[in-house]
């Protein structure tokens, strides 16, 4: 679980510049999406979609989560997985529920999908906050 949650990263220096350069564009777009819900929430408490059967108001908390929460957490790579657990949920909803799966309205939903589903993949890189408590765990674990 350690291996999973914090993994120690052993990527280049230039690599993991660009992971944090991902991570700080694309969690700052995501968060733009959440802020505009969380400003129109009460309107949008009504007219929300409720594509999984859990209630307006619960998928549109849940979009807040998501949208703004966990891509802060992703900015900064803290709990990086985890944090992007959601993400890729709410823009796998979006593209094949929201937007039936069709690129017409729903290409930037698919975007978000795939960069965040490589990115998952990629982990979070040296410069992240996942990287510094990795290095302290195995740091610990050598005292031993």
């Amino acid at each position: 679980m350690k291996d999973f949650l914090f993994p120690l990263p052993n990527e280049s220096k230039a690599y993991s510049f660009f992971l944090l350069a991902l991570r700080i564009v694309l969690g700052l777009l995501l968060v733009s999406h959440g802020l505009d819900k969380l400003y129109n929430y009460t309107s949008l408490c009504f007219t929300f979609p409720d594509p999984v059967g859990i209630g307006k108001e619960l998928s549109l908390l849940f979009a807040i989560f998501g949208e703004l929460f966990c891509s802060i957490a992703f900015v900064f790579g803290a709990l990086y997985r985890l944090c992007m657990i959601p993400m890729i949920v709410i823009m796998a909803i979006a593209f094949f529920h929201i937007h039936g799966g069709s690129l017409a309205g729903g290409e930037l939903a698919l975007s978000y999908l795939i960069l965040f589903v490589l990115m998952y993949v990629a982990g979070p890189g040296k410069y992240s906050i996942d990287a510094i408590i990795s290095y302290h765990i195995n740091k610990d674990l050598e005292d031993y």
